[in-house]
């Protein structure tokens, strides 16, 4: 295991990771300081223990967010490659391609 200092908040954090994801960690690390940076500013009498829990909700909400987009993506996908209209039309298309690469090889040989 390797371990890696990172500083959230003013204080220093010792945290172990797996071999070559310091760097990782340490970006990581400066998002959670970010966000908590960002909440000290506005509750400057919230203790480091509330401002940690913010950051997180914070950071678990995007997660969230991105996840719920990745979905919606991925279903978007799948239903694309479902419409009968589309994969006609690929089929086409790759019917067209097809007969220009063989007019292409005949006309170099």
């Amino acid at each position: 295991m390797a371990q890696v200092t990172v500083t959230i908040n003013g204080r220093a954090h010792a945290v172990q990771c797996d071999p070559g994801q310091e760097h990782r960690i340490r970006d990581l690390a400066r998002q959670v300081d970010a966000k908590v940076a960002g909440f000290a500013e506005h509750a400057a009498r919230a203790g480091e223990a509330r401002l940690l829990v913010l950051a997180a909700l914070l950071l678990a909400d995007e997660l969230s967010e991105a996840s719920d987009a990745l979905r919606r993506l991925n279903a978007r996908a799948a239903a694309s490659v479902e419409d009968p209209a589309l994969a006609d039309g690929i089929d086409r298309l790759a019917r067209r391609i097809e007969a220009v690469a063989m007019r292409l090889e005949t006309a170099q040989i």
